[in-house]
């Protein structure tokens, strides 16, 4: 019988000891923390990711800000937005929420955030210093893959580690991290250049399903007592919802959960972790920034 790693359960856990340390701070004089977002035209799906990101900042005491920025907007005027940011010592994280207009090169905006304020992690700088093993802010759904993991207490040392996907924001970097000391996977990256997928995915017994296409992953390519990781989310129309849709991820779980020792649900898995990672790290760029030890 399958359990699952539920990251919504875990998630209102780690945000209970964020905000309990928030009070402390705050009782002992401190200033709360404070993360910004800055979104760039109305992409629905990065609207409510911003809006859940709000929510969450409140609800463990962090000031909120949003800058809400028109679709034509210029690269150097965001440029100087991020330059403000940057230079503002009463912000101690932000994020610049993805994608972004296909005029505006994304690495160049990436690559201006200052390493110390980029609790998103995707600065070359960050990445590097992760790679490298050093004190860097990690990627927020790769750290909190790996907070699911670590709090369940799923054994990982020696065990064959594959991934879906190669994405710098998921793949890439939680191949990395499952390699390192403290996880110790063999590991493997599959995308979609890969031959024979399914023999691979098959000898998974970890397997990281990021791939970006709805129920991708069937019982026939995994492998009986694997613990399968699903990152994706996707809106299906579904008439008999309230919402007119559903939201399913890259796995076909009414297939695959029965085979799993441990699985992430979609919705509730790895997406609440994901917002509770962002949370931590700007925990840490705020002590940092404050000289808090």
């Amino acid at each position: 019988m399958f359990q699952q790693l539920d990251g919504k359960a875990l998630s209102l856990q780690i945000k209970e000891e964020i905000a309990n340390e928030v009070r402390q701070l705050t009782a002992q004089g401190h200033r709360p923390p404070h993360l910004a977002a800055v979104i760039v035209g109305n992409d629905g799906a990065s609207q409510t990711y911003v809006a859940n990101k709000e929510k969450s900042s409140h609800e463990v005491g962090f000031i909120s800000s949003v800058y809400r920025l028109p679709e034509n907007i210029s690269e150097k005027e965001l440029l100087q937005t991020i330059d403000f940011l940057n230079n503002d010592n009463e912000i101690d994280g932000f994020i610049v929420q993805l994608p972004l207009p296909k005029h505006i090169n994304e690495q160049h905006i990436i690559n201006a955030i200052s390493p110390d304020k980029d609790v998103d992690g995707f600065t070359a700088i960050n990445v590097g210093r992760m790679v490298l093993g050093e004190e860097a802010f990690i990627p927020a759904t790769p750290m909190g893959i790996c907070t699911l993991l670590k709090r369940y207490n799923v054994e990982t040392a020696g065990k064959h580690c594959v991934v879906m996907g190669r994405s710098n924001i998921v793949g890439t970097p939680v191949a990395n991290l499952l390699s390192r000391k403290g996880f110790d996977c063999t590991v493997t990256i599959c995308h979609s250049k890969t031959k024979n997928m399914a023999d691979l995915t098959r000898q998974a017994d970890i397997l990281v399903v990021a791939i970006g296409k709805p129920e991708m992953v069937t019982a026939d390519m995994v492998k009986e007592g694997a613990v399968v990781i699903d990152v994706g989310i996707h809106r299906i129309p579904d008439e008999s919802k309230k919402s007119g849709y559903r939201i399913i991820g890259d796995v076909k779980h009414d297939e695959v959960d029965k085979l799993c020792s441990w699985v992430t649900p979609v919705p509730g898995g790895v997406g609440p972790l994901t917002i509770v990672s962002l949370l931590e790290n700007t925990m840490k760029a705020y002590k940092r920034q404050l000289k808090i030890k």
